[in-house]
């Protein structure tokens, strides 16, 4: 199955145009959409204001530099903004892009109305999608948000970011004109009041623009941990078997107990947490002595390996000789014969992934390709890359979403397991020999 193109999506062109004022959490919402539509197989890019501002001032830009009588620094503005429209339609050219985000502010009616001819020009269709946000903890939130995650603050302290984005949302506050179905009824877009105090949907007319704006009510843009985990050691592991519904071994049963530890350790607000397992025997297991509610998902089961369940690698490559060969050279696309691809586990875990977005408070324990899968999403990992990440059993995940990147902490549990990992080429288990698919970020050990 192919990456969505302009003639696979309704024959259409999206420009998301970010609408609001700083600290509204517009740059975050931006870069999820670019994760769920790139996870989707939809080609979608975002181009950032901020970046081209930087690029052209060769500096980190403070308030001033947004002062509407500052001329020297509206010419720099607008350039960025000419630069950053002009790279946008020449990707949807040169590249059959299918949704370009334009991250920026956009506050005025007469803005808005230029982007709107210049893109209609370019036959792309403008969606705007709206961030407004009038609750003073929100947007402090998000300014704390901001002075941690975005490159105009990086090096800069707390209160200088504070009282540089407070001065730099007065300046933008003065020329502020919000989204309305009063003035703007012709137009298609989604408004974000308080995150989701209220939500405005106007004028969405077809496949993409409805899937953008399902996601969007989606979404949870406060700070917030994802946490994941393989099931323990089972026995088909210990023989190298794939699929099947097997038990734990003796070092997973091992593990389920350490993991009521490291939740308690680990996860803030542990006694508020929800657990959510697959159907299968070794999640539920694994989940068995945490105290806390528990939701099994049947979407959360492991790749239907078909003919090839219960057998191991050797096995396969000696009985399916060319669909061993078919698997290795396009791992997310190969369909196992009666079971599922990689691409088919992703379109399973969409509602996962919804629902992932709007809670606080979980735990997912699950399987392998599975924790491929959600884990691409999160950090944005190619298509093709993802099914070989290395997802190490005995070991809690921790994500945390921001707006620029997700930051991973893995917390082992120091219980030996066998390594479920194979490597491109070899019917061989043990771990990958290539950086690019090791997981990013910090390692801790839970007895420290």
């Amino acid at each position: 199955m192919p990456v969505y193109t302009v003639s696979h999506v309704d024959n259409l062109r999206i420009c998301v145009i970010m609408v609001g004022l700083p600290a509204r959490g517009k740059s975050l919402i931006s870069q999820k959409i670019v994760r769920y539509l790139s996870w989707l197989s939809i080609k979608t890019k975002c181009f950032s204001i901020s970046s081209y501002r930087r690029e052209e001032t060769k500096r980190q830009p403070t308030a001033e530099f947004f002062d509407p009588n500052n001329e020297n620094a509206k010419l720099i503005r607008e350039q960025a903004n000419t630069d950053a429209l002009k790279d946008l339609i020449k990707w949807f050219n040169d590249e059959n892009g299918c949704v370009g985000i334009l991250d920026s502010s956009n506050i005025t009616r007469e803005k808005r109305s230029n982007l709107i001819s210049i893109l209609k020009e370019n036959k792309i269709e403008p969606m705007f999608l709206e961030s407004f946000c009038d609750n003073n903890d929100i947007v402090k939130s998000n300014i704390l948000d901001v002075n941690s995650t975005s490159p105009d603050y990086q090096g800069k302290s707390e209160n200088y970011a504070i009282d540089d984005l407070m001065e730099k949302i007065n300046y933008y506050e003065k020329l502020y004109e919000p989204m309305s179905i009063e003035h703007e009824k012709d137009l298609t877009f989604i408004k974000l009041v308080n995150v989701h105090q209220q939500i405005i949907i106007n004028k969405i007319g077809n496949y993409l623009q409805s899937r953008i704006a399902y996601y969007v009510m989606n979404l949870h843009i406060k700070p917030r941990y994802i946490w994941l985990s393989r099931h323990g050691e089972s026995q088909y592991n210990l023989e190298g078997k794939i699929g099947g519904d097997a038990s734990l071994s003796e070092r997973g049963f091992k593990y389920a107990q350490k993991l009521e530890e490291m939740v308690k350790a680990y996860i803030p607000d542990s006694e508020k947490l929800t657990v959510w397992t697959s159907t299968l025997i070794r999640t539920q297991q694994t989940a068995q002595h945490l105290p806390y509610p528990k939701k099994t998902w049947k979407a959360l089961d492991e790749l239907d390996a078909g003919v090839c369940d219960g057998l191991t690698y050797e096995e396969i490559a000696e009985k399916y000789p060319e669909d061993f060969k078919a698997r290795d050279d396009d791992k997310f696309e190969y369909r196992y014969r009666g079971g599922e691809s990689y691409r088919d586990v992703i379109v399973r875990l969409e509602p996962i992934i919804m629902e992932l977005e709007n809670q606080e408070n979980v735990l997912v324990i699950t399987h392998q390709a599975v924790l491929r899968c959600i884990y691409a999403y999160f950090m944005n990992v190619p298509q093709e890359q993802s099914p070989w990440m290395s997802i190490p059993l005995h070991t809690l995940i921790r994500l945390e979403p921001r707006a620029y990147e997700t930051l991973v902490t893995r917390i082992k549990a120091d219980i030996p397991a066998v390594s479920t990992y194979k490597e491109k080429g070899t019917s061989k288990l043990g771990e990958s020999k290539s950086s690019t698919n090791f997981m990013v970020g910090d390692v801790i050990s839970s007895d420290k």
